[in-house]
């Protein structure tokens, strides 16, 4: 049996998500950054909150591609419909694929953590300018997980494949979302607004802080 350490350092692999150094911290903004992007006690091989949210998430996209490929088929649904809700939040899914930490409690690590970076008194006008683009990104990970929980809701009790064929789909767009965020505005771009980014953009307003910092 693959250890969900080796699991989750593929899936990160594959997912780009292994890509913030060890981070020199120096204050209270530094460290609690820290443990959004490099390292906290309680996740998988204690990594940081936003590598094992973008982990998770490359896990439910996987899923819910995977749902979506046979929609005549309801068993088939619902199984990786669970694999999904496994890989967001595992306290309403104990078994599957995911890393048992979930998407749900990784976003929600960020958006806490990335609060107190900026509310620390030795953060800087760079934390505290990218830390708000990052607790948006975040929020909208978490909104988006709400949405995805309801979507498998009603394809778990759906007794028809044409009755969860529409949730599937609808579950595996805000899958992509976790990751790419959505254009909600209509203008062409993705940011950190609310509503848009998702998780990669999360990813990158961290690593411009990080670098704005020169940790």
């Amino acid at each position: 049996m693959i250890s969900k350490s080796t699991r989750f350092l593929a899936i990160a692999a594959l997912a780009g998500t292994i890509s913030f150094p060890a981070l020199a911290a120096s204050g209270m903004a530094h460290a609690h950054m820290g443990h959004v992007a490099t390292a906290w006690s309680d996740t998988p091989d204690q990594m940081g909150f936003l590598p094992t949210a973008l982990a998770e998430a490359q896990t439910a996209l996987v899923h819910a591609n995977l749902a979506a490929q046979k929609p005549d088929n309801l068993e088939w649904m619902k199984t990786h419909a669970l694999h999904v809700l496994n890989a967001i939040d595992p306290a309403m899914a104990e078994k599957g694929p995911g890393l048992g930490y979930g998407v749900k409690a990784a976003a929600a690590g960020v958006l806490k953590h990335i609060g107190l970076a900026a509310a620390s008194d030795d953060a800087s006008e760079n934390v505290k300018t990218h830390a708000r683009h990052v607790a948006s990104t975040a929020q909208n990970t978490l909104d988006r997980v709400a949405e995805m929980e309801t979507l498998i809701t009603t394809i778990e009790g759906a007794s028809s494949a044409d009755e969860a064929a529409p949730a599937v789909a609808a579950l595996q767009a805000l899958a992509q979302q976790l990751l790419d965020g959505a254009d909600a505005n209509g203008d062409g771009a993705i940011t950190w607004v609310p509503g848009e980014g998702g998780l990669n953009n999360t990813q990158k307003h961290m690593t411009i802080m990080i670098n704005g910092e020169d940790m």
